[in-house]
């Protein structure tokens, strides 16, 4: 249980509402702002606005999933308000106060650290990942059926790399009659993929595997699918670009080609909002009580 955790939550978008209702049936005091056009209500929340007086009162202060932009804007679907973090905000937060995102900017990172607040970013813990894994899969099988005439049975798919996200992309392929090629650049991934019946290559040899090519899903997050790998690939064929954003793909040259390219970041909250929420909510309540456990073992 939560009880007398004070969480404050601001903006964020479906998956938001899934952690806030958790926390709440949890028994934490629990906060929110940005949501004033919510159209269901969340029992036991109460409705704020920003203020440093909120914050100073925190024991938790949850971000939405993508954090905040370089200016410090935080996204806000669920409010007409625009909402932006700022200094004086961190500065207000207990000393005890730690910040809770899914993944965190430049900004956001040096913003705690001026202060000293913890920070934690949900994203990089290895089970929070691998659950949000599933969604970002059947949403990217979900993108490649509506967008190629053929089945996923029997087609020429090419995952690149195999963390992750890439693994359980290349398991879901498979488990539709694909078939399923590897891009890693690892020998110990080479050597994965083998074992799965996966067909690897190195990703430095990509242009020599892509003339076939039916689907292409990546998840590396720097430039890999350049306009030289683009040039050897058959116009028909369709790439799921599932790497944050910018993506590894060059899609300025793909259209000018007219191979459709398609970046796809957070497919989680897009495709299962409720499950991701929820992927969240377990993993931040396990860190607060843990950390509520901390402390009380040091008193």
């Amino acid at each position: 249980m939560l009880t007398g955790v004070h969480i404050v939550f601001l903006g964020g978008d479906a998956r938001q509402i899934e952690v806030i209702r958790k926390c709440s049936e949890m028994d934490a005091t629990v906060s929110v702002v940005g949501f004033d056009k919510l159209n269901e209500r969340v029992l036991g929340v109460s409705w704020e606005r920003l203020s440093s007086e909120l914050l100073s009162a925190a024991d938790v202060l949850v971000l939405p999933v993508v954090g905040c932009d370089d200016t410090g804007a935080i996204q806000t679907p669920y409010s007409g308000e625009s909402l932006k973090l700022l200094d004086e905000h961190l500065a207000a937060l207990p000393s005890h106060c730690t910040v809770y995102t899914g993944m965190a900017k430049p900004y956001l990172r040096s913003l705690c650290a001026s202060h000293e607040v913890r920070l934690l970013e949900l994203l990089d813990r290895d089970d929070v990942a691998i659950f949000n894994s599933i969604p970002t899969a059947e949403g990217a099988l979900v993108m490649a059926i509506q967008n190629t005439p053929f089945t996923i049975h029997g087609s020429d798919c090419i995952v690149l790399g195999l963390g992750r996200t890439g693994f359980t992309m290349a398991k879901s392929l498979q488990g539709l009659g694909a078939k399923v090629r590897a891009g890693v650049r690892s020998e110990k991934d080479f050597a994965r993929a083998e074992v799965m019946g996966w067909e690897p290559f190195l990703t430095r040899d990509l242009e020599d595997h892509v003339r076939s090519v039916d689907l292409i899903f990546n998840t590396i997050p720097t430039m890999i699918v350049t306009a030289q790998i683009l040039s050897r690939m058959p116009q028909s064929a369709v790439i799921i670009d599932l790497a944050s954003a910018p993506g590894g793909c060059d899609f300025r040259y793909a259209e000018k080609r007219g191979i459709k390219a398609l970046l796809a970041p957070g497919l989680p909250g897009i495709v299962a909002p409720k499950t991701a929420g929820m992927i969240i909510a377990n993993a931040l309540v396990q860190l607060i009580s843990d950390e509520i456990k901390i402390r009380g073992d040091g008193e």
